[in-house]
């Protein structure tokens, strides 16, 4: 099998892309469905193993891919990647700025050091990856970048450091729109609600009951995919998003519209959408 994108096929042909977090999840499920599109994508992480491994994948799978180990909250480490995805693929086209990561807790377990290392892979990581793309590339080129964030709106009870870092995100993403409009750089961003994806196995096991509840406080009575993710991102990387910039789109099936307090009956018609060839249900979501 291959991706069944929705877009046409070499959508992408002969451009360049930077996945942060490409190793896992919806940075592993976009670098394969930019791929499939045509796409060379640059594949980075802090673990060599996972992006790797994705790299196989794609290679596998026919496409073009090259894995980069970086630690994002690094300046001289993500100028260095940058310079080095540009000087083996030739050029650069557009970032998808998906690397992130978090620990629930309420805000009086957080202590300085918690907060500021989520604060730096969440915010500090994301801006570093898009400067130095804008400045050593698509300045001169023009090109898209898509910033990865959460559902923030109206906080984020058990990880304020993550919604803070991610409300931070949104404004630079603003800010960035504007400045580096004139360049033909576009800047955006998708804030994923609740995504079925790797990532719900790395939370501590008394919340796999809550995790699997999730669904159920959405209007459409689900959680999301991947790929669902995935389409809004190569939607915003594309030409058909020209005249798309500084905005962010929500993909959470509602979830921040106002389900928490207005009823929500069983709901109907409303199969998802799952492209990606070697998506893998999250085990906590198969478990009894």
């Amino acid at each position: 099998m291959s991706y069944q994108s929705i877009f046409h096929p070499g959508l992408f042909d002969g451009q360049v892309f930077i996945v942060t977090g490409g190793g896992s999840g919806i940075g592993r499920c976009t670098a394969h469905e930019l791929s499939a599109l045509g796409a060379r994508v640059a594949l980075v992480g802090r673990k060599a193993e996972k992006v790797e491994h994705v790299k196989a994948e794609i290679l596998e799978d026919g496409g073009i891919a090259s894995a980069h180990v970086c630690d994002i909250r690094e300046e001289e480490s993500v100028k260095a990647t940058v310079a080095a995805i540009i000087g083996e693929h030739g050029n650069l086209h557009g970032v998808v700025n998906n690397a992130g990561g978090q620990f629930p807790a309420p805000l009086t377990n957080i202590n300085q050091k918690g907060w500021e290392t989520v604060v730096r892979t969440n915010l500090t990581g994301g801006f570093l990856m898009a400067r130095e793309a804008y400045t050593q590339a698509l300045s001169k080129t023009g090109g898209a970048i898509v910033n990865i964030v959460a559902d923030m709106w109206g906080g984020m009870p058990g990880m304020g450091h993550s919604g803070a870092a991610r409300a931070g995100m949104v404004n630079f993403t603003q800010t960035a729109a504007v400045e580096w409009g004139v360049s033909g750089v576009r800047v955006n961003a998708v804030a994923p609600g609740w995504i079925a994806s790797s990532g719900m196995d790395n939370y501590p096991e008394h919340m796999k009951q809550w995790i699997r509840s999730l669904g159920d406080n959405v209007p459409i009575k689900r959680m999301g995919t991947e790929s669902e993710v995935s389409a809004a991102i190569c939607f915003l990387l594309s030409p058909g998003a020209s005249f798309v910039n500084g905005d962010c789109l929500r993909i959470d099936g509602g979830g921040s519209q106002g389900g928490r307090v207005w009823p929500l009956p069983k709901a109907k018609n409303n199969e998802p959408f799952n492209g990606f060839h070697r998506a893998v249900t999250p085990k906590v979501l198969s478990e009894d």
